[in-house]
């Protein structure tokens, strides 16, 4: 019996698997290795009697999106090319014993290690290596049949991609953008909440969620980078990428976010936990840091959601919130207060605004 721990794992595991994107790719695939099968008989010459080669070409080039589709392929027609000159240089020596395969699949494996060679790497030595062991007594036919047979399936692959519903990975940008708007948000709030607790907090957890952070803002950056390699060579991105660009401006908007974050946790944490490190908050400052916090926090949750006069009035309020706070620094500097940390957050801050504001 499957304990719910288990399951616990395994259920998220299947619904990534049968997501619609990847049914239809799976569909998509299983039509063209259909139609490559169908077509390999009808090749000229000795080709036709290796039909199972068209659809290892399918396989071979059908990748989620369009622009993957025709790097891989030609990418791996390249390495079928490199590999099958060398194992004709090695028959033309000797026969395919050990030391002839050890040899074959050796120099394959180096000349895979060249640079920019991409998927091609991988096909060097396992072409060498059909054509020395399965094709020694009709190297030529042999290969001619297995280049004509892996390209035909690379082209019905990419043709099946391109005209078949091309893949556009844009459904996923949204999700991700704002799954870090409220780990950001969340995060300012319970740093805010911290500056009015009994110091040290009772809650510290968010001292440690810098990696939290860095992990969500990964999320953002690929789904806007498969977003993007997406609408390559996509018939479908004239109508339906337009919002790209601004995804883009959102993902430079989230990054710049994320560092000012992360830069206000590590500044705080250290005012709280470390006692010499010469981060201090002056008293008569956490209120109104406080308050600061709380109101970018606001501005930061309602940025790309809220309408238009909600989010200019988020905007004003952490506006004024920061400069209260930035008077507040000027006044305990002229006590001769230490200042350094509140005023590096406060910059943090000013930051975050005209951040979100420019992208706004």
């Amino acid at each position: 019996m499957i304990s719910k721990q288990r399951l616990g794992r395994i259920l998220p595991a299947l619904r990534q698997a049968v997501t619609g994107h990847r049914l239809l790719f799976a569909a998509k695939t299983a039509v063209a290795a259909g139609l490559a099968w169908y077509l390999a008989p009808l090749m000229p010459g000795t080709a036709a009697s290796y039909p199972y080669y068209a659809p290892l070409g399918v396989l071979v080039s059908m990748h989620p999106t369009v622009a993957a589709s025709a790097k891989h392929g030609l990418q791996s027609l390249l390495g079928l090319g490199l590999g099958i000159a060398m194992a004709f240089a090695v028959t033309t020596v000797t026969t395919p014993t050990a030391l002839a395969v050890a040899v074959v699949v050796g120099l394959g494996v180096v000349i895979g290690g060249l640079p920019r060679l991409g998927s091609a790497s991988e096909w060097v030595p396992m072409a060498a290596l059909f054509v020395l062991v399965l094709g020694y007594s009709n190297a030529q036919g042999f290969s001619f049949a297995y280049v004509l047979q892996m390209g035909m399936g690379v082209a019905v692959g990419f043709a099946v991609n391109w005209l078949v519903f091309p893949p556009l990975h844009l459904e996923g940008i949204d999700p991700a953008i704002d799954g870090h708007q409220r780990a950001l948000s969340r995060q300012l709030t319970d740093m805010a909440s911290a500056m009015t607790e009994s110091w040290p907090p009772d809650h510290e957890e968010w001292a440690s969620r810098s990696g939290e952070l860095a992990r969500t803002a990964t999320a953002v950056r690929t789904a806007v980078q498969a977003a993007k390699l997406s609408t390559k060579a996509n018939p479908r991105s004239r109508r339906r990428a337009g919002r790209l660009p601004g995804d883009l401006a959102g993902l430079r908007t989230v990054e710049r976010l994320t560092f000012h974050v992360q830069d206000v946790t590590d500044v705080l944490s250290s005012a709280i936990w470390e006692e010499n490190a010469g981060t201090v908050i002056p008293e008569g400052v956490p209120p109104n840091l406080a308050e600061a916090l709380e109101d970018v926090a606001a501005m930061i949750r309602q940025w790309r959601h809220e309408d238009a006069e909600d989010f200019k009035i988020a905007l004003d309020e952490a506006r004024d919130s920061v400069a209260k706070l930035s008077e507040t620094v000027t006044e305990a500097a002229a006590g001769q207060a230490p200042v350094t940390a509140t005023a590096s957050v406060a910059m943090s801050l000013r930051r975050m605004i005209t951040a979100v504001s420019e992208a706004a």
